[in-house]
């Protein structure tokens, strides 16, 4: 995905904000807006297909089956006799699984 309106808008801002030096600013700017646009910025854990260990262009069977298989395996009910601990790390994973899941079918019905 090529993204330029990042790049557009810190040109401008930048020279809005550098009155002293409009040019300095845009630059400034400018290059602000490339990161921005190339995701240096980004969360990594804003990537849902790493959650269940596949890459983004992986078959919906793929996305189903490594759901069903991570969701069965930390689902906090078969933690039920485990520690405490243990059953709050499952549940954390198993709410990472899901976000993860809900998030890539939210995706591909977009397309």
């Amino acid at each position: 995905m090529k993204r330029w309106y990042g790049k557009l808008l810190g040109f401008f801002a930048g020279a809005a904000l550098f009155r002293t030096n409009p040019l300095f600013g845009a630059l400034v700017g400018l290059l602000i807006g490339h990161a921005f646009d190339i995701d240096w910025f980004r969360l990594r854990r804003d990537n849902p297909y790493a959650a269940l260990g596949l890459t983004s262009d992986a078959s919906d069977a793929e996305v189903d089956q490594a759901y069903r298989r991570l969701i069965s395996q930390y689902h906090p009910d078969r933690m039920a006799g485990a520690a405490a601990e243990l059953r709050q790390q499952a549940e954390a994973r198993a709410r990472e699984i899901n976000q993860a899941y809900d998030r890539i079918k939210s995706l591909r019905q977009r397309r």
